[in-house]
């Protein structure tokens, strides 16, 4: 599918990248992409993303309980181990250091009863040591019955309303944290 609910911010190229949430749910129903480009490093980049652990850095009214993310880099929250819990509703099942995180739907939560069974991974893909490009591949399983078949319609918009808010939002810190001379501040 190339709806924009399904591909924003992607070029072609980039969904035929192997992204390492692949294969993490046998049978998914649906593969949506999300990508920004940011002018600073990919170190900068992973360290923000490393921030997920604190706070979800989208719509924080909504998905963050009305606290806002924190703004500037918080020490340690770069020390990362599977099992983790990230953005509350997401364990931590994998990650290469500024390259990739890779996430799944915490199991036995509401959430996973709402949603189905979500994988995902942030990769980051170097174009230059000032520029990458952050790409995000979902992938659902969706509950069976009615409720799958609301998701499976919600989902796709839902999502790229709260990951593009996401993405712009680390690729204004992480283009802020950067200094002129490509040495970055962490």
């Amino acid at each position: 599918m190339d709806s924009l609910g399904h591909t924003w911010g992607t070029e072609a190229g980039e969904r035929e990248l192997v992204f390492p949430c692949d294969g993490l749910i046998p049978g998914a129903d649906h593969a949506l992409f999300r990508g920004v480009t940011i002018n600073t490093s990919a170190e900068v980049v992973f360290r923000w993303l490393c921030q997920m652990r604190a706070a979800p850095y989208s719509y924080d009214w909504l998905d963050n309980g009305g606290r806002r993310s924190p703004g500037e880099l918080t020490p340690g929250l770069e020390n990362l181990a599977e099992g983790q819990t990230v953005m509350r509703i997401f364990d931590l099942v994998g990650f290469a250091t500024n390259q990739h995180l890779t996430l799944r739907l915490k199991p036995h939560r509401p959430s996973t009863g709402l949603f189905g069974d979500i994988a995902v991974s942030y990769m980051i893909v170097s174009l230059s040591s000032l520029s990458c490009r952050l790409l995000v591949k979902l992938v659902v399983k969706y509950p069976s019955g009615l409720r799958g078949q609301m998701t499976r319609l919600v989902l796709p918009w839902g999502d790229l309303v709260m990951m593009r808010r996401q993405l712009l939002n680390f690729k204004a810190l992480a283009e802020s944290t950067g200094t002129p001379l490509g040495k970055t501040i962490v």
